[in-house]
């Protein structure tokens, strides 16, 4: 036999030890590197992390702020309720991730099955509301109206009902005082998510995963102040769970309360009116259009002339707050943001964006002067005027010859204002201008304030806009390519409009300029911001920033920080002008073109002055708008295609000024009937303990407001707008006011 030599094979073999000894040393080491790493160079700090997980949290929310009113009357404050709520992580411990639980609970609720697992899903941007946008880890509140029945049952058969809990909790309550809604000031709560979480971790306020926040209005403005500081109790803990001790203890702080200038009663009034002379458009036959105005939408503003301060602001269509309270469900949430809704959780006082008409004349006639044109001089108030062709009509070819300024305030005179923006146009050097044009038609607009939000403490103002040649540059880059696109030289009216603006759009055009001179084409203001002009108007000039909030009140009532109006500009006019433009608007209410509503009243002792405007957009019917102002307070009024300014606003405003100063039909002043006849300066009275004095609020609003009579009757439930639209008035004076004013005039504005 022959021997096989082993030569070849034995090193392979040895070789292969080798490695596989090196391996195994070298995990060795790494492995008792890393256990030296761990027990000894940071077993310290491990240690401390792993007591750690012995500590469990337990939060106590802290109670939040009230909102009040000038008075101290609650506009948001908070109630004791039985919430029934759901752990989704005990329930995503069960097979059927909870479901037969969630369904075992909505008998018991009264509730669909699919609402209640819909409150308990995560909101993600493929999710529809209703759906849980807080964290995932906290209790879901399922619904906050549970009886004790309910909580009761659910709590005797817990073992049925695992993951489930129903206890008493705080909960935001907007009670609506004399049904003053006054939802979009106030704006809702919602959860806290994990972003908000994460961002605010570092910061003087962070967030607990139990806390709510604003989400809109002055509960988003304030939420800092409002949302206090929640308790944090740790316990010591077992492996088990089983509490060995109390580790450390951090009280709940309640939150600070917010003091308004809103006064409730006058709050009541703006809505109802507004509401009112909504509906009253709606009846109103529009002969452009051959149909009735459709009044779709519409705000007031009321705000203290010398401080800026808003006495009252009502958007419609409103919504009731109470909605979002404990979770909001799918069918009202769909109420207030679908297609069909009208968005109602707009606030159009200072989200509403509109062309101003002839309120904006106010700014144009400033204008005028700063360019060098005497306020008392003659311009001819011709039927029309014709610019390269295209005619631009005084309202119904009115023709009043030769007249100056502040008539032409008084009448609202198209023309004059025409005249003067051509005039200025050409001097700035037409659609070819050689350097700089001093464009001071446009330099005042923004003198004015307008082109930039106002500064009022409510989240998410607009700033409106001033078509100037820069927002024309901008606008015209935008749209360049979609106008050449569709535009056509010889196509309809809108199809000219595009290729006119396709080759020029960037230039300012004399039409542009005329346009704008009345508060037409493409400016844009808001509510807010006209009332901010006419109230710096009435107090010889101030622009002041806009405010709701008056003071801050901590919960023990020991500290008080008063919110001071601010100012942030001047009126580009000088004494004398700002007097004549005074006395002009003062004309607009004795016999201008708000005469016919200000029938009766007391001018003697309380001067009124007014400026109508109906504003037309292409497309739609006119935009109503009706600005005011006394020595005390700014009103104005809008109602989108509603028709001419003192026809459809004329009537709420003046009644709005009937209900502050008490006056009556034959124009006598009745001051035990009068809201509000001055600004009320003090706070309300705080007691030792910190609870903030409120006087009752009237069942019966005809008996608080003996004078005006225009509430409608207090619900015993949520303000449902659509009820509300429909609320009789109270008392005979308005059926007097209705027949006064029934035969409606079409007045020029």
């Amino acid at each position: 036999m022959t021997n096989i030599p082993e030569t070849g094979r034995t090193p392979r073999v040895q070789t292969r030890l080798v490695i596989i000894q090196v391996l195994v040393l070298s995990l060795l080491a790494t492995l008792g590197g890393r256990l030296w790493y761990l027990q000894i160079r940071e077993g310290e700090a491990y240690a401390k992390e792993a007591s750690g997980n012995h500590v469990q949290q337990v939060v106590q929310p802290a109670v939040r702020g009230s909102i009040l009113d000038a008075r101290g009357v609650p506009l948001a404050d908070n109630e004791t309720r039985l919430v029934v709520s759901a752990s989704r992580t005990e329930l995503l411990k069960m097979k059927d991730d909870g479901e037969a639980v969630l369904t075992k609970l909505a008998a018991v609720l009264r509730m669909e099955p699919e609402e209640v697992r819909a409150k308990v899903r995560l909101c993600d941007a493929e999710t529809p509301q209703p759906c849980w946008n807080g964290s995932p880890y906290q209790p879901i509140p399922i619904t906050d109206e549970a009886t004790a029945r309910q909580a009761l049952q659910i709590r005797e058969r817990a073992e049925d009902f695992p993951g489930i809990t129903a206890e008493p909790q705080a909960v935001r309550r907007y009670p609506g005082p004399g049904v003053a809604n006054t939802a979009q000031v106030l704006g809702y709560l919602s959860p806290v998510t994990d972003v908000e979480i994460q961002k605010a971790q570092n910061s003087e306020s962070p967030y607990l995963r139990s806390d709510q926040v604003g989400r809109s209005g002055l509960e988003r403005q304030y939420d800092q102040e409002l949302r206090g500081k929640a308790g944090v109790t740790r316990y010591e803990v077992d492996n088990l769970g089983r509490v060995i001790g109390q580790a450390e203890s951090d009280a709940a702080q309640p939150g600070s309360n917010l003091v308004t200038s809103i006064d409730a009663r006058v709050q009541r009034v703006a809505e109802f009116e507004l509401n009112e002379a909504m509906k009253a458009a709606r009846k109103e036959w529009d002969r452009n259009t051959n149909e009735r105005y459709k009044a779709d939408a519409g705000a007031v503003v009321v705000m203290e002339a010398r401080t800026g301060r808003v006495v009252a602001m009502a958007s419609n269509p409103t919504y009731d707050p109470n909605a979002w309270v404990g979770g909001i469900s799918a069918k009202d949430y769909q109420r207030l943001t679908g297609k069909s809704s009208n968005y109602p959780l707009l606030n159009r006082a200072i989200q509403g964006q509109a062309a101003p008409g002839s309120i904006f004349k106010v700014v144009s006639t400033a204008a005028a002067v700063q360019a060098g044109y005497d306020f008392n001089g003659g311009y001819e108030c011709s039927s029309s005027y014709s610019v390269g062709g295209q005619v631009f009509k005084n309202f119904e070819s009115q023709n009043h010859g030769a007249i100056d300024l502040g008539r032409a305030l008084e009448v609202s005179c198209d023309t004059v204002y025409y005249r003067l923006a051509h005039s200025e146009w050409q001097r700035d050097g037409g659609i070819n201008p050689k350097g700089k044009p001093k464009d001071h038609f446009f330099k005042a607009a923004h003198q004015f304030g307008l082109g930039k939000e106002t500064g009022i403490d409510l989240p998410n103002e607009v700033t409106g806009r001033v078509p100037d040649r820069e927002w024309k540059q901008r606008y015209w880059k935008a749209n360049k390519d979609a106008w050449c696109k569709t535009g056509k030289k010889n196509g309809d009216y809108v199809e000219r409009i595009a290729y006119e603006n396709c080759l020029e759009g960037n230039k300012m055009r004399a039409g542009d300029e005329i346009n704008y001179s009345i508060g037409q084409g493409d400016t844009l203001v808001t509510p807010i911001q006209m009332a901010t002009i006419y109230a710096a108007i009435a107090n010889g000039g101030t622009l002041y920033a806009p405010t709701v909030g008056k003071a801050i009140v901590s919960a023990d009532g020991r500290q008080v920080s008063e919110i001071k109006p601010e100012s942030h500009g001047k009126l580009p006019v000088n004494r004398q002008t700002l007097s004549q433009m005074d006395k002009a608007l003062e004309g607009v209410a004795t016999r201008g073109t708000a005469a016919w509503r200000f029938g009766g009243w007391p001018q003697d002792k309380i001067p009124m002055h007014a400026k109508t405007g109906t504003a037309e957009v292409y497309g739609k019917q006119t935009t109503s708008w009706f600005a005011t102002y006394t020595d005390d307070y700014a009103i104005v009024m809008t109602i989108s295609q509603g028709g001419t300014g003192s026809g459809a606003s004329g009537p709420a405003v003046r009644n709005l000024y009937d209900a502050l100063y008490g006056i009556s039909d034959d124009g006598t002043i009745t001051k035990k009937n009068a809201l509000l006849p001055t600004p009320q300066k003090a706070l309300p009275k705080i007691r030792p303990d910190g609870s903030i004095v409120a006087p009752k609020i009237s069942k019966d609003p005809a008996k608080e407001q003996q004078a005006s009579q225009k509430a409608p009757q207090e619900s015993q439930g949520p303000v449902d707008p659509a009820a509300t639209a429909s609320t009789p008035t109270t008392g005979n004076r308005n059926t007097r006011r209705r027949q006064r004013r029934g035969g409606r005039r079409r007045m020029h504005t």
